[in-house]
């Protein structure tokens, strides 16, 4: 790594940039700087925290060009009133520049507790600002001994080799008095959706997220206030497969995690009085099922209206024929708050043609493949059944290809109940798509088409902020991008996924490292990692191997398994591209253990020689010579032992600069001579005296540039060599791992086209 790589990108040539401007601008001029958007742990006015010292962030904003911060004071209460007069802490006035992830270090926070917070800031003329407009945060459970409720599970036989209808789960309570406040805080073993009183609860999907739920389950905090009502009240929960005992992988393996769904639940209420009432899942709840017969992410979902059960989540339904529970043991330690972005609705697209195929399918046309599912409209008679098979691609003859889906039927059906006009979107299910063939469609006995607004389709992802935009004068170029925000938020929901369509959609590690540079300029994705690198270190192995897919569905039942080079290497890679993005110090402190005992792994694997030409490696996956004709994407023409001695190396200098950053000066030493050693080892072994590598490849080339494993007089060198094969082909030869390089390393040894 370069030394010009190393500074945050808020750094060192921006923060030269304003002094210049701060200068040029002279005396104080205009109105005063102004504190806004105010942030905790990157989100505003967040409720449900589980960071027992969250850190603050806001912004600056002035009249006077250049204006900069010298210096910053915080102060939080538990009233708003109390922020000036009585502050829980006050930072005092504390000269500094930063204005994000200042961490609280007040008294200890408490379960529940809503926290005020302002700032105020100094100019570089020592001119303070106002005191900002409060904001505030909120703490979730923070101990096991928080949660009252108990796991439920319903009791009644399923046959758990298969999808079984969705349970739904309901319990009523009585409020007697006016409401001042009421939480709910949601977890399940497999996912859920939440109403009261007839209402969704929140508006978060794939709850609770996928993590490995016998190390750590996320649950979700949601202001049900305004659901509530004097007197008689209702709940219901309906559970869904997910990733927990649903299909996992491209082996058609299900019960990953387990074979019973579950639910803990309770509601916090407070009243006007100061008096406080818990309604908690226990064995007082009643089951049964409905109209959902069958969800599958991968395959879809059966729904059929016949079976719904009206006003089931209302005060008053006669739920006599309703089963009881069985309370179950999960062990509550395992609890986190949700630390990722949720999963949301994001946008709707309405179809851009109806036609019908040569083989005679009526197919929407949605215009762009997606990620999500379709609402339909639909009225007919009862019983009639819809049905809608999702699809990325049409063949060359124009009809629906779904070969590439392997074995996932993306499929959904909806039967008719003939009441009227009938709206159907699924619950647990989600395809990669962009053309839906409909089926079964009623009201068109003439053949005619239906109508284009049958179907309007429902992008999703994980909720992350737009931050960086690209556009040039080539439309080429333009569209490329707009591919790749497109791809970004396909695979991003809740983990960092290979594709959204077929029998796959795993966290492949590989990807995540490779893209997370790009994904960090195109949207705020920092919350996202820390949800994603929690769940590395909690998969990672004894022996520090990092499992090739995060969560680890394909050897989380063996001892050892994964450790492929670049693929684990996301142990470093993306702590440190976050760093790089964010400045997030306390992110890469939390994922420090992780990235150490991934490279001493790596060493280990490596042996004296520190050439790691051991174990399974998937090297530079479809590079150009392994996706033509005959060819094999998993033997790329570069060596897997140079690929791999390569990010040995590299790994090993982000661990030295990682613990520079968190004042481990000794490990720092200890890393950086790893670093050396194997920098030495790949010279002795790829490289000759004039900069020429063993192996002729731009990954090769674009590696040993990027990780700096040349000697200062070879690396020009190296670059025309890269050059000249970039030429000599005319397009890259690169593939998963030297792609990311292939263009940085180009410009760094200074063959910039013109």
């Amino acid at each position: 790594m370069r030394d010009g790589q190393l500074a945050p990108r808020c750094g060192r040539d921006v923060a030269a940039i304003v002094v210049a401007l701060t200068l040029a601008a002279g005396p104080a001029a205009g109105q005063p700087l102004r504190v806004g958007d105010l942030r905790a742990e990157y989100q505003r006015d967040p409720i449900g925290l589980g960071e027992p010292s969250p850190r603050l962030s806001w912004t600056l904003a002035a009249d006077r060009r250049g204006t900069m911060q010298r210096a910053y004071e915080i102060r939080v209460a538990e009233q708003v009133a109390d922020l000036a007069r009585h502050p829980l802490w006050d930072s005092g006035k504390l000269p500094s520049d930063a204005s994000t992830l200042r961490p609280y270090a007040g008294p200890a926070l408490r379960s529940r507790h809503r926290y005020y917070w302002q700032v105020r800031a100094w100019d570089a003329h020592d001119a303070p600002s106002a005191w900002s407009t409060p904001a505030f945060w909120e703490m979730g459970l923070l101990a096991p001994a928080d949660w009252s409720a108990q796991w439920i599970t319903p009791n009644r036989p399923e046959d758990t080799t298969r999808s079984n209808p969705s349970p739904m789960l309901r319990s009523t309570f009585t409020l007697r008095g006016p409401v001042a406040s009421a939480r709910a805080y949601v977890t399940g073993l497999g996912l859920y959706d939440m109403e009261l009183n007839g209402r969704r609860v929140g508006d978060r999907l794939f709850t609770p997220g996928w993590t490995d739920y016998a190390k750590r389950v996320q649950y979700q905090t949601y202001d049900v206030t305004a659901l509530l009502r004097a007197g008689a009240n209702a709940v219901g929960v309906t559970l869904g497969d997910g990733w927990y005992r649903g299909r996992l992988g491209f082996t058609k393996q299900r019960n990953t995690y387990g074979t019973r769904l579950a639910l803990l639940a309770q509601i916090v209420v407070r009243y006007a009085d100061g008096r406080e009432q818990v309604i908690a899942t226990g064995p007082g709840w009643k089951a049964s099922t409905g109209p959902i017969r069958f969800s599958d992410i991968y395959d879809g979902e059966r729904y059929d209206a016949r079976l719904e059960q009206t006003g089931w989540s209302q005060a008053g339904y006669d739920d006599a024929s309703w089963g009881g529970v069985q309370v179950i043991d999960h062990p509550k330690q395992l609890l986190i708050a949700q630390v990722g972005p949720p999963v949301r609705r994001i946008e709707e697209r309405r179809p851009v043609r109806v036609f019908r195929t040569p083989a005679g399918e009526t197919v929407f046309d949605m215009g762009q493949n997606m990620v999500g599912w379709v609402r339909l409209r639909a009225r007919g008679p009862r019983g009639t059944v819809v049905r809608l098979r999702h699809a990325e691609v049409l063949d060359q003859a124009g009809n629906v290809y779904t070969a590439n889906l392997r074995t996932a039927k993306a499929t959904t059906e909806f039967v008719l109940k003939g009441v009227g006009d009938e709206v159907y979107e699924p619950h647990f299910t989600f395809q990669g798509f962009r053309y839906v063939a409909v089926e079964g469609f009623p009201g068109a006995p003439d053949g005619s088409l239906p109508p284009a607004d049958a179907l309007v389709g429902i992008v999703i992802h994980s909720d992350m902020p737009r931050t960086g935009t690209f556009a040039t004068s080539d439309s080429m170029l333009n569209r490329l991008q707009q591919n790749i925000t497109w791809g970004q938020r396909g695979n991003f929901l809740d983990v960092p996924t290979d594709t959204p369509a077929r029998d796959e959609r795993l966290g492949w590690t590989g990807d995540a490292e490779a893209f997370a540079p790009t994904a960090a300029f195109n949207y705020q994705v920092a919350p996202f990692f820390t949800k994603w690198l929690g769940d590395v270190t909690a998969d990672q192995k004894p022996n520090g191997s990092v499992p090739d897919v995060i969560p680890d569905v394909l050897t989380r039942t063996q001892t050892v398994g994964g450790g492929s080079s670049g693929w684990g290497d996301a142990a470093t890679i993306v702590p440190w591209t976050m760093y790089l993005a964010y400045g997030d110090a306390r992110l890469l402190e939390q994922q420090y253990p992780s990235m150490r005992r991934w490279v001493d792994y790596e060493r280990e694997a490596a042996g004296p020689s520190l050439i790691w030409a051991t174990g399974h490696h998937y090297g530079d996956w479809l590079d150009f010579a392994s996706t033509q004709p005959g060819g094999n994407p998993g033997r790329a023409a570069t060596p897997t032992d140079l690929v791999a001695t390569a990010f040995l190396a590299h790994s090993a200098d982000l661990v030295s600069h990682a613990a520079a950053v968190l004042g481990r000066a000794d490990e720092a030493r200890r890393y950086r001579d790893l670093f050396e050693r194997v920098r030495m080892a790949f010279q002795g072994r790829y490289v000759d005296g004039t900069g020429r590598l063993a192996s002729n490849t731009q990954t090769a080339y674009a590696l040993a540039l990027e990780f700096d494993l040349l000697p200062d007089s070879l690396r020009q060198a190296a670059g025309d060599q890269l050059a000249a094969n970039v030429r000599k082909f005319g397009h890259l030869t690169t593939g998963f791992l030297g792609t990311p390089h292939l263009t940085d390393a180009l410009v760094h040894t200074g063959h910039v086209p013109e």
